[in-house]
């Protein structure tokens, strides 16, 4: 518990830190970068084709022409700037925060060791390649569990526990695994995570929950369209630092818990030494050898 709590209020304090404050803006640039330049070279084009779209839309030219004739305008020509940008949004975030995520973990684990453990050795138990494959597998098989329990949603305690569950597992093995990566060999990887399996756990399932909060600032962008280009920078801003604070949260729980495995088994063996070296003085005298 200790443990758990010294690594919690740390990865608090280390949110305020302006290198994580930098990493949590960055797909707000990203996606500004991203903007201008499809903006610049598709905007007209992808307005075109979706008002055209809309005008050949059979079910819907009768309340076009509705709509049309109660505002006085064209209402297909105003809809399809707002359809595109609706469309195109969700596209830019995905592809913002898969570029960030892809270092961020990486980096806010390097500053934690930096900071906190710049002794500690790194022993480069796993590889890139290897990380990326075992992520991926990992995330193949908590979508396969979530179809799988989606029937079980609809009793209603289940749908508040079951995809934070399965989310926390997710998280934490995924996240546990690349705070580890750079510093434990594999068998200390493997005793760690078997040994703080609840904790970890825990702190997954944790983070999940806290996940939640940005779609909350979505859907209120969706249902406010008119703060919709405030609310959803914000939603992306929150998920980023929430991302941010469990690499955080991960990175100080495991290399502190790797640090107390190596100094208990460095005493472990002094102490086998210490015992060793006894013994062998007491045999020498035992049979008269100075």
């Amino acid at each position: 518990m200790r443990l758990l709590l010294d690594s919690f209020w740390r990865s608090v304090a280390y949110c305020m830190h302006p290198r994580v404050v930098v990493l949590s803006l960055l797909p707000l640039a990203i996606m500004a970068i991203l903007t201008a330049i499809f903006g610049y070279f598709y905007w007209d084009a992808a307005v075109s084709w979706t008002r055209g779209a809309l005008d050949a839309w059979p079910l819907l030219s009768s309340f076009w022409g509705w709509m049309g004739r109660l505002f006085s305008g064209n209402v297909t020509a105003a809809l399809a700037p707002l359809v595109v940008v609706v469309a195109a949004t969700p596209v830019l975030v995905v592809v913002a925060l898969l570029v960030v995520a892809g270092f961020m973990a990486p980096a806010l684990t390097r500053l934690v060791a930096e900071r906190r453990f710049p002794t500690l050795e790194q022993k480069r138990g796993a590889s890139f390649i290897g990380a990326v494959a075992r992520s991926l597998g990992l995330t193949v098989l908590a979508l396969l569990a979530l179809v799988v329990s989606m029937p079980l949603w609809l009793i209603p305690p289940l749908v508040l526990v079951l995809p934070p569950l399965i989310w926390g597992w997710l998280t934490y093995r995924v996240m546990s695994f690349d705070a580890l990566s750079g510093h434990a060999s594999p068998e200390e990887r493997d005793v760690l995570l078997r040994v703080h399996r609840l904790p970890l756990l825990g702190i997954g399932v944790l983070c999940g929950y806290l996940g939640a909060a940005p779609s909350i600032v979505w859907a209120s962008g969706l249902l406010f369209a008119a703060a919709f280009f405030v609310l959803v920078p914000l939603a992306i801003w929150i998920y980023t630092l929430v991302f941010a604070f469990s690499a955080l949260w991960f990175g100080h729980y495991c290399l502190d818990a790797l640090a107390q495995l190596r100094a208990q088994r460095a005493a472990a063996a002094v102490s086998t030494s210490a015992v060793e070296l006894a013994d062998a003085r007491a045999t020498a005298t035992q049979w008269g050898a100075p």
